[in-house]
């Protein structure tokens, strides 16, 4: 970054570009390089969490599991192009479109996203933490 605002500089110093547009690029690498460190700080704390399912059923038959994000992402890839290869699952995924479950994990999904209560008392929650 600090190489590329020189570069700048020395355009502006030589008379290549005026002092106005030399002003305008510097902002613009300043702006990127803010741009980029909150990308890579929205990326580090997301993908540290966690998918957590929870089945609790009324004769107490409890469900826990925890899944990090980086897990599920490579799990989704893995398992939908293996299930594509194989003639008696390819039906069931056809038409799963494994991008747009990807692309859901990478905007940020949080909190919780299904909460079902049976009739008879069971739960079932999924919650991004």
């Amino acid at each position: 970054m600090k190489e590329e605002i020189a570069r700048v500089l020395t355009l502006v110093q030589e008379g290549k570009i005026d002092a106005d547009k030399g002003s305008e690029l510097i902002q613009v690498l300043q702006g990127k390089e803010e741009a980029g460190s909150k990308l890579v700080e929205k990326t580090t704390n997301y993908v540290d969490k966690t998918l957590k399912i929870r089945v609790v059923s009324a004769e107490n038959d409890n469900v826990t599991v925890n899944l990090p994000i980086k897990l599920i992402k490579v799990v989704l890839m893995a398992g939908h192009s293996i299930a594509a290869s194989i003639p008696q699952s390819e039906k069931y995924v056809k038409d799963l479109d494994i991008n747009l479950i990807i692309e859901a994990i990478e905007n940020e999904l949080d909190g919780q996203i299904v909460d079902v209560k049976s009739a008879n008392g069971d739960t079932v929650s999924v919650i991004i933490e």
